[in-house]
């Protein structure tokens, strides 16, 4: 199956994977399974989780590497450079990898392996699932980091057409060499309740991550609004992080211990069971490149209230969400318009559009292609690639070159170290299954993988 003539050998690279939950860990969790269902190898490359070290495989026979590197700051990596050259040219030449995939700016691993790669030889893909801004210190050096990492990137994918504009303008990466590819749902796992909710009260379902960009100060200000315009309102809020104490908080201060329902932290698993109990999903990020969570709601059927923020207004139809400005009286405003929409919302109809909307499978057809022109790029000697990185600026143009010239230094060190015909290949594992298969994409007839 692995060495069919057009299908690839992947290695997925970024800080963020299970048994972590969000957004990127998702997309890299559901993309490698459409991939290697579509006959393409897909291995997964990530740090240490807790006990979580060395290689494991799941569904599907998807190999992942837990390298021994722990988090450092907000489940990223300590930054190396070259400290993780080694295990991943190792990696690399084992599974005999034709395409390395970065995933997520923020990722620290990801950044470093696509330099390593780019080193050796490889051609390599990065996708950004993320927004900045250009102002504040923090977003200026990643800015500079992302320009570092794409000014030799082969191609690029963002989730959303906001998301493109936002990584050519923080990057200088030609438009040509950016394409958009949105998130997907898992439609099989997130289905309507069996009957339909009674509109006696009015279930609002948050469920995110407790912290600044994600709004959880603007629902400090609308859930208390909301709660006095409409006595048969309650909300459902689900997540934890720094922020939950000042939900907590204004609960106390208003008294409204019975109408707001503070779940913490929401395994995935998990997430359908809670969205089933609502009426009207609430998202108040204050930047988002797309919101796989709007996804997930309205695929159980909920009507979405969220800020119009990056790709949002990009991912449902009109009739699907009410947008509002990240402001407290237009978001209460928007809210008690979709109060007043929905009679008109059938569940079932949503989630049967959603199905056509978005898929993962779709999504992996699309990763193809431009994996396909990736490998079609040729690939420049080092003074040529070095004369790119000259262009990210005076000062950090020339230090950007010298870490490229040490990294293909101490790479070529490394192959006198260690010849590739040294490193031992491992063999492909064939996972032979019934011939109908339930998967989670639907059921498939096959006889193996």
């Amino acid at each position: 199956m692995m060495g069919e003539p057009g299908k690839h050998r992947i290695l997925m690279v970024s800080d963020f994977f299970y048994p972590n939950f969000g957004g990127v860990e998702n997309h890299i969790y559901y993309l490698s399974q459409c991939l290697i269902k579509e006959g393409h190898k897909v291995v997964v490359m990530t740090h240490a989780y807790q006990n979580r070290s060395g290689v494991r495989y799941m569904t599907n026979g998807l190999k992942v590497y837990y390298v021994p590197w722990k988090p450092f700051l907000m489940q990223n990596t300590l930054p190396t450079f070259f400290g993780t050259l080694s295990i991943t040219r190792t990696i690399l030449i084992r599974e005999k990898i034709s395409m390395v995939h970065g995933h997520q700016a923020f990722s620290t691993l990801c950044h470093e392996a696509l330099m390593h790669a780019r080193t050796m030889g490889y051609k390599v893909v990065f996708t950004d699932h993320s927004l900045y801004g250009f102002s504040d210190v923090g977003s200026i050096h990643m800015n500079k980091v992302l320009q570092f990492t794409l000014a030799d990137v082969t191609q690029a994918i963002c989730v959303s057409h906001t998301s493109k504009e936002n990584t050519v303008l923080r990057s200088g990466l030609p438009p040509e060499k950016v394409y958009v590819i949105p998130n997907a749902v898992d439609t099989a796992m997130f289905t309507p309740a069996p009957e339909r909710l009674s509109r006696d009260e009015i279930v609002i379902v948050v469920i995110s991550r407790l912290v600044y960009r994600k709004g959880t100060d603007l629902l400090v200000e609308v859930i208390p609004e909301v709660c006095r315009l409409h006595p048969n309102v309650r909300f459902i809020v689900g997540g934890d992080g720094p922020k939950r104490v000042r939900l907590e908080e204004m609960r106390e201060k208003h008294s409204l211990q019975d109408r707001v329902d503070m779940l913490g932290a929401v395994p995935h698993a998990k997430v359908r069971s809670v969205l089933i109990t609502g009426h009207i999903f609430l998202n108040s990020s204050l930047t988002e490149a797309f919101c796989i969570a709007i996804l997930e709601a309205a695929s159980c059927g909920l009507l979405t209230v969220s800020t119009r923020v990056g790709g949002v207004p990009e991912v449902l139809p009109d009739d699907m969400v009410v947008l509002a400005a990240p402001d407290p009286t237009t978001m209460v405003h928007a809210i008690t318009r979709a109060i007043y929409m929905l009679p008109q919302i059938d569940p079932q109809d949503m989630h049967n559009r959603m199905k056509k909307l978005y898929s993962w499978p779709d999504v992996a057809r699309r990763t193809e292609i431009v994996y396909n022109r990736a490998l079609k790029c040729s690939n420049p000697p080092l003074l040529d690639r070095l004369s790119r990185y000259l262009t990210c600026g005076t000062w950090a143009g020339k230090l950007f070159c010298i870490v490229m010239i040490v990294n293909f230094l101490l790479w070529r060190l490394l192959q006198l170290w260690q010849p590739d015909k040294d490193v031992e290949v491992v063999p492909d594992i064939q996972l032979w299954k019934s011939q109908h298969e339930e998967t989670p994409f639907g059921t498939k007839t096959e006889k193996s993988l």
